[in-house]
Formats: C-alpha cells, sequence, structure tokens
C-alpha cells in the first residue's frame, strides 16, 4: 500500500509518500515542500533517506507544483516509484469542515460542492486546499482520493463546550460556534503518546499543546477531542506569534472606536500584529525571542513569561474539564524545541501531579521522548508533529474500509 499526502498552503506545496508494511505501520520514503508559489524565487526540495535535491522552478501554480513533486517521485535515479500509478491512495489536508464533515471522507463532486461551502470559515486555507484537490485528481485520474479535516476532531465536543454565550439563534440560524483546529496533529500526538507510552487510548485524559506560530491546547478524554482552545476562527485561546489569543472583547471595541479602525483594519490587528511579535515588538519567532530575552531584553521576557501563563491556565483548566490528566503532551516547532517554555508552562502544575524531569526536559530530543520522572503520576511527552503520517493513516482507513477496487474513479458519500 503507498499513499501519497498533499497539503497545499496558500503559497507551498507539502507532499509525503508513506509506504505500509506488512504490519499496518506507514513509513515515510519521500518528502517534499514547492515553496514560493508564482514567484521567481519557488524552487522544490525534495528528500529521502539517500538524498535531498533542490531544484528553482519558474513561478509556479498549484498544478505546476504537483507536476514537479510527481517529476521527483518517479525520477529515474533518486525517486521511489517506477510509475504514479503505483499510488494506491492520496490524503490530503483540508482545514475547515464546519458543520458538513465529522471524519476523513473519499473524495467526489458533491464532497468538492460541500467544501466549496465551508470557504468563508478558512478563506486563506479552503481555497487551497480544493485547488490541490482539483489538481490532484486531474493528475491522478483514477486513484483514490481522500480529504482529511483539522476540523473533523473536534466534532465530540458537547454542546455546552461548543455554544458560545450570544443569543442563541446565532449558533442555531449561522453556525456561530467553537470548531477548534489542529485537530489532526492532535489525532496523531494522542495516539503516539499512548504507543510510546504502552497506555490504552480509550482509558487515558491527555492534554495535548500544540505550539507553533498556530497554537492550541486541546482536551482528549478517552480519544475524543472535548474541548479545545481555538474556536470559531483561529485567533483565540492562546497567545500566538502574531495573534491575540484571548481578548475581553470590550477590548477591541475600544480600540476601533479610539483609532476610528475598520473591520479589515481591526482583523489585521488581531492575526498579524499582536501575540509574541506585538508584545515583544521585535519577532513572532520564539527562538528569537527567547535569546533576547536571556539577553536581558524585558519585552521579550515578558512576551515568553505570557506565553506559558496561557498555557498554565488552559491545561489546568482543561484537567479540570477531564476530572484529572494522565498525559500532558508537548508538539510543533515550540512544543518541541522550548525546553524553557514546558518548564514554565509547567512549573506550578506540580499539585496536579505534573512535573517535568530536568535534564530529560534539557536533553536533544531528536524522537518522542518522555521527559517526566519515572515516578511521576502523570507523564510529560514531546511527540514530533507528523500531521502527514495521520493524513495517510486516515486515508488508508478509508480506502481499506470502503475496499475500493483497482481503477476507482469517484463513489457518492
Amino acid at each position: 500500500m503507498l499513499a501519497l499526502t498533499i497539503n497545499c498552503g496558500s503559497s507551498s506545496v507539502k507532499y509525503s509518500l508513506f509506504s505500509q508494511d506488512e504490519n499496518g505501520e506507514l513509513n515515510m520514503l519521500a518528502r517534499g515542500l514547492v515553496s514560493e508559489l508564482g514567484k521567481e524565487n519557488s524552487a522544490i526540495k525534495y528528500v529521502t533517506d539517500k538524498n535531498t535535491i533542490t531544484a528553482a522552478l519558474d513561478r509556479p501554480g498549484y498544478r505546476e507544483a504537483l507536476e514537479a513533486a510527481i517529476t521527483t517521485l518517479v525520477h529515474p535515479q533518486f525517486g521511489k516509484l517506477k510509475d504514479i500509478g503505483e499510488i494506491n491512495v492520496v490524503g490530503h489536508r483540508a482545514v475547515h469542515g464546519g458543520d458538513k464533515f465529522t471524519g476523513s471522507v473519499l473524495i467526489d463532486d458533491e464532497v468538492i460542492g460541500k467544501m466549496e461551502q465551508c470557504i468563508d470559515l478558512a478563506p486563506i486555507h479552503n481555497p487551497a486546499n480544493l485547488e490541490g484537490i482539483r489538481q490532484a485528481r486531474s493528475l491522478l485520474p483514477h486513484t483514490p482520493q481522500v480529504a482529511v479535516f483539522d476540523t473533523a476532531f473536534h466534532q465530540s465536543i458537547p454542546m455546552h463546550a461548543r455554544v458560545y454565550a450570544l443569543p442563541y439563534e446565532y449558533y442555531e440560524q449561522y453556525g456561530i460556534r467553537k470548531f477548534g483546529f489542529h485537530g489532526t496533529s492532535c489525532n496523531y500526538a494522542s495516539q503516539q503518546v499512548c504507543h510510546l507510552a504502552g497506555r490504552a487510548l480509550a482509558e487515558s485524559r491527555i492534554i495535548i499543546c500544540h505550539l507553533g506560530n498556530g497554537v492550541s491546547v486541546t482536551a482528549v478524554d478517552r480519544g475524543q477531542s472535548v474541548d479545545t482552545s481555538l474556536g470559531y476562527t483561529s485567533v483565540g485561546g492562546v497567545m500566538m506569534g502574531t495573534r491575540c489569543g484571548d481578548l475581553d472583547p470590550g477590548v477591541l471595541l475600544a480600540i476601533m472606536k479610539e483609532f476610528n479602525l475598520s473591520v479589515k483594519e481591526a482583523d489585521n490587528l488581531l492575526h498579524h500584529q499582536s501575540g509574541l511579535l506585538g508584545v515583544s515588538g521585535v519577532s513572532n519567532d520564539m527562538q528569537t525571542i527567547t535569546q533576547l530575552a536571556l539577553e536581558g531584553n524585558p519585552r521579550c521576557r515578558l512576551a515568553v513569561e505570557m506565553f506559558a501563563y496561557y498555557l498554565t491556565k488552559y491545561i489546568g483548566a482543561y484537567a479540570a474539564v477531564m476530572g484529572g490528566i494522565d498525559m500532558l503532551v508537548f508538539t510543533g516547532g515550540i512544543g518541541e524545541n522550548s525546553a524553557w517554555v514546558r518548564s514554565l508552562a509547567v512549573n506550578k502544575l506540580e499539585f496536579l501531579g505534573i512535573k517535568i524531569d530536568a535534564q530529560r526536559n534539557l536533553a536533544d530530543l531528536a524522537e518522542d521522548a518522555i521527559i517526566s520522572p519515572d515516578d511521576s503520576p502523570v507523564l510529560v511527552a514531546v511527540i514530533k508533529a507528523n500531521e502527514e503520517k495521520m493524513i495517510a493513516r486516515e486515508s488508508v482507513t478509508i480506502l481499506e474500509a470502503l475496499r475500493v477496487p483497482a481503477g476507482f474513479s469517484g463513489v457518492a458519500c
């Protein structure tokens, strides 16, 4: 079984090729990235266990990017396939499925139509996802293709955590409610930490801290998402690289009134001028901010301390929501690489049984690792983010469940 995953963003295309072994485990054979779509400095980078290849591209669109990806995969010297037709299934990252998709689905024209209806919920991401799907279906017309939605994992959030305290008709008639994001990453991390710890997912209360330029904290109770810090949009919850996180809505109204901001200007303030960048005044990159904080920059230190404080609050709150916690996971770029953030985030949580072994926390974590002491009541782990593997896993599962025959070209969902 060979699975190709495709993640089309607004300016890039990521792809990975996985092979399923006799035990059902998926192993990555190759991965690639086409960056700077539509620009003169666009390039493709292709990586296997033996080769790293880079090449310039001439202002590629999504189709040209995928054509370049296919060329690398079937290259006679460093490709992993003799023919692109060897691929059994293609899995696509899809950011927002709204209320229309509660899980991964086999793609057909009806599915694409429903995805188009969700564009307003993710106007930056969904159009790119859809264009990638259209081009991939054109280039591989006989290969089953699956959409894996970031929001689907959070469909299990109960009503009392999903509905906002606004007039109920906003939820009932217009669908204004918590959706959550990073679901694919959370799903993978919760499964992976249970595998690492030798514990059953169905018996575990897990909190996932997905910390990158975008940030979310998610409560996973026995395999089900029961609450998450991101809501209707991806601007709330924990402060992020350039996004403000939780904010008294009256503050926004006051700022808009005082500075005569339009809705577009206010949106830009919340999404692009706030968070780590807004507080530090120098960068949205945690590594840069950390270095400057250690050198004595007070605003950078404040930014790091605020970031960790948000995390502490959410971890404590979600432990209460689940009636306890068995495992705490850090994942994503910051979660995997910032020992200082991890330490600050759990510093006051020992009353919950959460503590970190300092030596393990400071070690060079090249792989998934447990960083709590052996006698800790709560297991704390760093799990390497691998959304691509989760997309491949979901796609293979859909394919196997439907028992799709060779030469399949689409069914109604």
